[in-house]
C-alpha cells in the first residue's frame, strides 16, 4: 500500500486450499489500484495516530490474513457504525458502482476491477452504465450538428 502515491498493489493472491501466494488468475489480476481520497484520509489518520499498524489488514506485505477473521473484524466496524454489514465481495462491487457512478470510464474500471477484458466488465456493471439507444443518438446527432455548424462557418470565413 503506498499511501503517499494513493495506490494499492496487487501481485498475489492466496490459495486457501493448499495455504500458500498464486499468482492472480490473469495478468490483468496484477495492478495497481487507486486508493480513493476519502479512505486514503481516514488510512492516513490511523496510521500517523499509531493505531494504523497494519491498517485494516494487519501484515499486510508479509503475512497472509485470514478470511474470516477480516470478516469478524470488519463486521464489527459496521455494526459499530450502526449500519448494516455487507460482505467483502459486495464492497467490490460497492466500490465498482461509485466509480460508475462518478463517470469513470468502462476500460479505467476493467483495469482498476482486474478484469482480463473488458467484456466481463460490461457483463457485470453494463446495466449500471449510462447511455442507452436514444442517448447515444441524441449525442451523435449533437456532435454531428457542431460539425456541420463549424464546417459552415468555416466556409464563410475562406
Amino acid at each position: 500500500m503506498d499511501l503517499a502515491g494513493g495506490t494499492l498493489r496487487v501481485e498475489r493472491a492466496w490459495d486457501p486450499q493448499s495455504k500458500v501466494y498464486v499468482s492472480p488468475k490473469s495478468r490483468a489480476g496484477r495492478r495497481r489500484v487507486p486508493i480513493l481520497g476519502v479512505l486514503r484520509g481516514i488510512l492516513l489518520d490511523l496510521r500517523m495516530a499509531g493505531s494504523g499498524n497494519g491498517l485494516v489488514l494487519p501484515g499486510l506485505s508479509t503475512e497472509h490474513v485470514e478470511i474470516s477473521s477480516l470478516r469478524q473484524r470488519a463486521r464489527r466496524h459496521w455494526q459499530a457504525a450502526g449500519l448494516n454489514p455487507i460482505g467483502l465481495h459486495e464492497c467490490r462491487h460497492t466500490c465498482a458502482s461509485l466509480m460508475i457512478a462518478a463517470g469513470v470510464n468502462a476500460k479505467a474500471l476493467s483495469v482498476y476491477m482486474g478484469h482480463s477484458n473488458i467484456g466481463t466488465t460490461f457483463d457485470v456493471y453494463g446495466h449500471l452504465m449510462p447511455g442507452g439507444e436514444d442517448e447515444a443518438a441524441a449525442l451523435a446527432d449533437a456532435y454531428l450538428e457542431r460539425a456541420n455548424t463549424r464546417a459552415r462557418l468555416a466556409s464563410l470565413d475562406g
